[in-house]
């Protein structure tokens, strides 16, 4: 299954919306460079409120962009970044893969790197200062780290486990290891994040656009909570994304688990 980057975006301060970038780079077990979500533990503001231990699954924020397309004969023209995603996806279901799915990133076969149009400066320090670029030592393992010091709430406890296995079957693999030429041609070693959950549809929605929450919020016929604002995912393997990338999807051994909200 693959798919490609329509957009790609981030801002190193709190806003709803994010500006759409030339070009995003992600550090392994913490997030986008210069985003203000970026973090080992929590960074988005009513999860640090409530526990700011928390391990972060919320690192990269991936939206479909058909949800735009989706939403916008209901009135609502929403552009890439304009619900606070990272990366804005076309042609994966992103609401229907499994927990611990891996999406990697790569540029299209016999494309050639040219340059993007420069994003403003970003800070050297990602997000909460404790890291710079080249990220925490040990890669995505430091989330489980965080994660085996708190206290984790019972629907978010399986999706860590799921995370630990993929992360460990990578690290045994070698996958995880950052290869410089990743913007080459041939076989390539890109970043890769793992999808965690479903982000969580709040009330911020409609202060942004009036309406908006109830198109990406509802319940499906039989009474489940139906969540169609996009997943959340940890930085498996860190690298460069750009509009345009290929996005290869490597689903998780089974039994499968359905996203939950993170």
């Amino acid at each position: 299954m693959q798919g490609a980057v329509a957009a790609v975006s981030c801002n190193d301060v709190y806003s709803f919306t994010k500006p759409t970038r030339g070009e995003i780079t992600l550090v392994a077990g913490l997030g986008v460079v210069g985003d203000v979500h970026a973090g080992v533990t929590v960074r988005h503001r009513s999860r640090v409120a409530t526990d700011p231990q928390q391990p972060n699954l919320r690192q990269v924020h991936l939206i479909h962009a058909e949800l735009h397309d989706e939403v916008r004969p209901e009135g609502h023209e929403v552009p890439a970044g304009g619900l606070g995603e990272n990366v804005t996806t076309t042609g994966i279901d992103l609401l229907g893969l499994p927990v611990g799915t891996i999406l990697h990133f790569d540029p299209p076969a016999g494309s050639v790197t040219t340059s993007v149009p420069a994003a403003p400066a970003a800070p050297r320090f990602v997000a909460d200062g404790l890291f710079e670029v080249e990220g925490p030592p040990g890669g995505a393992a430091v989330v489980l780290e965080a994660a085996a010091k708190a206290t984790l709430e019972p629907h978010i406890a399986p999706a860590v486990a799921i995370l630990a296995a993929r992360i460990e079957a990578a690290d045994q693999s070698g996958a995880t290891e950052e290869q410089p030429g990743d913007r080459a041609d041939g076989e390539s070693q890109g970043p890769a994040v793992i999808i965690a959950g479903l982000r969580n549809p709040c009330v911020q929605i409609d202060r942004y656009q009036p309406g908006l929450l109830k198109q990406v919020l509802g319940r499906s016929p039989d009474g489940r909570i139906v969540r169609k604002a996009g997943v959340m995912a940890v930085v498996l393997r860190g690298g460069t994304i750009r509009p345009g990338d290929a996005i290869t999807v490597d689903l998780p051994p089974g039994p499968h688990v359905a996203l939950d909200r993170v």
